[in-house]
């Protein structure tokens, strides 16, 4: 800011000369231009103004600032595993607890590294019985990721998965990112109802990506988890290249190399 003032004599801030008196600041009709004073810094820890903080405590702050908050959120109905899953990912362990069922909803975040870059996933585990449906649709606007599970086990919970879809489509945003997860693939032949060729037939129709997981053994879960986080950070680079990566197409990839044998040699 510029402050016009009629005076004909410089002085500086840095006079402290105990003879100055009014009488040097002398009127004139000569109009000086003087530059408005730059508000006081903030004084550092040390009290000197060249105060610089040791690298190890810059390293925190600049490690938070390549985190990438995602907000992740595991639908499906009661029953499916979506808290066992999110146990699995975050822990590495199977709880073999007795779960009772998740009432309204809960989160945790997880700083998973992808290309030397740290992405942060605050994942969601919603309740799936119908009395929370509502509770559940007002988390749904400002989601960036959802996984939609059902029980392989369990052909009310896939035949279901019609209705989640449709509640996603009305709430969510358009660009989404959604997978389908087919959940206890662990299960016997004896017990299975859903097979994998079904799973994969539904989320074509849908344009999703697809896999089988087991909370239990792990089978997938951390390749859903990486694969929802890789995808978010190539969004997040706004990198305007769609063939640098496809989440669907990674999915498959990844899918069928950790189902083939490892060569012979």
């Amino acid at each position: 800011m510029l402050v016009k003032v009629p005076t004909s004599t410089s002085f500086s801030v840095m006079a402290t000369d105990d003879s100055m008196s009014d009488d040097v600041f002398e009127s004139s009709d000569e109009v000086a231009t003087l530059q408005a004073p730059e508000p006081p810094r903030q004084p550092s820890p040390t009290g000197y103004r060249d105060y610089k903080p040791p690298a190890e405590l810059l390293r925190p702050l600049q490690e938070s600032e390549l985190e990438i908050a995602h907000k992740t959120i595991l639908l499906g109905d009661s029953g499916v595993g979506k808290t066992s899953l999110l146990v699995q990912f975050d822990t590495g362990k199977f709880q073999t607890a007795t779960f009772s069922a998740t009432v309204g909803i809960g989160f945790t975040n997880k700083v998973v590294s992808v290309d030397e870059s740290k992405v942060k996933l605050q994942i969601w585990d919603t309740a799936g019985q119908e009395r929370f449906r509502s509770v559940t649709h007002a988390y749904y606007r400002d989601a960036h990721a959802l996984l939609l599970l059902y029980d392989v086990s369990n052909k009310t919970s896939f035949d279901n998965i019609r209705a989640w879809l449709g509640e996603i489509k009305e709430y969510a945003q358009d660009d989404v990112v959604i997978m389908l997860l087919g959940n206890k693939a662990d299960c016997g032949s004896s017990e299975r109802l859903i097979r994998r060729e079904d799973g994969e037939r539904l989320a074509k129709e849908y344009n999703v990506a697809f896999m089988e997981t087991s909370a239990k053994t792990g089978l997938n879960v951390e390749l859903a988890f990486m694969a929802i986080a890789r995808e978010l950070k190539v969004r997040k680079c706004g990198n305007p290249d769609d063939s640098v990566f496809n989440v669907q197409e990674y999915v498959r990839e990844q899918t069928h190399r950790s189902s083939c044998p490892p060569c012979n040699t």
